[in-house]
């Protein structure tokens, strides 16, 4: 048998595992969710939520991954053999094939706005209905989105195949810091927009007069999404960990690092929208249509806008690289295939299954696919409205109850002899308040109401 790959560095796993974390959904779908939940008020219910659900969960499978050092299936198996546990195990590979498909188109449309728009294509005074043309155009030509979908899964699964260190961490070492460099410039040039002030006041002060159960069940969704929960990525991560490393510490900062990224994002964002007067509530179309057309006014524009789909860019890949992982772990360890056989035949399903998605915007049999969906809302809507919190569900009770939640915490305990801080309430968030809400989002979810 082959042996397992390993983390180099505990700095190593935490860019990677926050890479994982931080993707589309913290620069793309984040502020727009925001925007569209009240802006303030929807932000403090989302950090309540990474911190009292988010790392609860975290926690639980980075533990489990290490403990038992296979991935998600063989993770399982290991705790409890024979039992039909492990199926929770295989809907995570599954879940993390299905976001992979979908996930890689929209991720391929980054890349095409960061070569339209090194081009200067948003700096030559463009309407918005021209700008919202640009958009129309693009998505309308099928050889064009299929390319990059078949593009950017092949350079996540070059990466992959290189191995956890060579691979996975070197490029993620090297991919977050930029991450974090151009969001700390983009946010710092923000600030000094017209609209600053506006744009924070809508999104730092929160108006508690806009609460609502299904604000707050959308602001938990968010948190879950974001972080990759729920499909067995930070299992497979934590498996790659030594006994030595600090898990405790380190879930810590994948989770602030995750965080910090999101709410920078909103930084961007908001005081650019407020200073242009447009709307907050934009939704989906926000980064794609309504920014392009922000940069096409502002005076380094030019500059900025490339910088902001790079950005996009390489928060998509980072993300990319641990949906392949997954799957591609579960066949190195249970099935015994080379990694790069693996890495590249996981590539070759995500694709099949994400053609009927790259052509939902210009094939008329995929935009209306079924229950008045395109084929692409249909996939989001199975695997991260249902899959993901229903694999984060039967992990928590498996973890809490299968396992034991006093075991998984001898694993995150940085001394043995000694229990981490919040433990206590760490076991009952986890084998109480987690399935509690994660069945009430599921159950909204079912019912078409989140």
């Amino acid at each position: 048998m082959a042996k397992r790959g390993k983390w180099n560095s505990t700095l190593g796993f935490v860019l990677a595992a926050a890479g994982s974390a931080v993707g589309l959904g913290n620069i793309w779908r984040f502020p727009y969710v925001t925007g569209k939940n009240g802006g303030a008020v929807f932000l403090f219910f989302y950090i309540l939520a990474v911190v009292f659900l988010g790392l609860v969960v975290m926690y639980a499978e980075l533990s489990l991954g290490r403990a038992t050092q296979r991935n998600p299936v063989g993770a399982f198996e290991r705790i409890k053999p024979g039992s039909p546990w492990k199926a929770v195990g295989f809907l995570g590979v599954f879940t993390g094939v299905g976001i992979l498909s979908y996930y890689s188109v929209i991720a391929g449309w980054t890349l095409y706005y960061f070569y339209i728009s090194s081009l200067g294509k948003f700096s030559q005074g463009l309407t918005e209905a021209q700008i919202d043309e640009v958009f129309s155009v693009f998505v309308s030509n099928p050889f064009l989105t299929v390319l990059l979908l078949v593009v950017f899964i092949f350079l996540t699964c070059f990466i992959v195949s290189r191995g956890v260190s060579s691979g996975i961490e070197r490029w993620t070492g090297i991919l977050m810091p930029l991450l974090f460099l151009i969001l700390l410039i983009l946010s710092v040039y923000s600030l000094t927009l017209p609209g600053a002030g506006e744009g924070l006041k809508f999104y730092l002060k929160p108006d508690f007069s806009k609460v609502s159960l299904k604000m707050i069940l959308s602001a938990v969704g968010q948190a879950f999404f974001s972080l990759s929960l729920g499909m067995g990525a930070m299992i497979t991560y934590g498996s790659y960990l030594s006994k030595k490393d600090n898990l405790f510490a380190s879930g810590i900062e994948v989770v602030a690092f995750d965080t910090l990224v999101a709410f920078l994002a909103g930084i961007i964002i908001f005081p650019t929208v407020f200073t242009y007067g447009l709307s907050p509530r934009a939704g989906a179309a926000l980064v794609f249509k309504t920014l392009p057309f922000t940069f096409s006014k502002l005076p380094l524009g030019r500059l900025f806008g490339p910088l902001f789909f790079f950005l996009l860019a390489i928060a998509a890949l980072t993300s990319t690289i641990s949906l392949v992982e997954v799957a591609t772990s579960y066949l190195v360890d249970e099935r015994k295939f080379s990694r790069p056989r693996a890495a590249f035949l996981v590539g070759a399903v995500a694709v099949l299954l994400g053609i009927p998605s790259a052509l939902s915007t210009s094939s008329s049999v995929f935009s209306k696919f079924a229950f008045g969906k395109s084929f692409l809302d249909l996939m989001d809507y199975i695997w991260a409205n249902i899959s993901l919190p229903l694999g984060a569900l039967l992990l928590s009770v498996f973890v809490g109850y299968i396992w034991g939640a006093e075991k998984a915490a001898l694993e995150i305990r940085p001394e043995k002899h000694r229990k981490f801080p919040g433990e206590d309430l760490w076991i009952y968030d986890l084998k109480y308040f987690v399935p509690i809400v994660l069945s009430a989002i599921l159950l909204f979810s079912l019912l078409g109401s989140s």
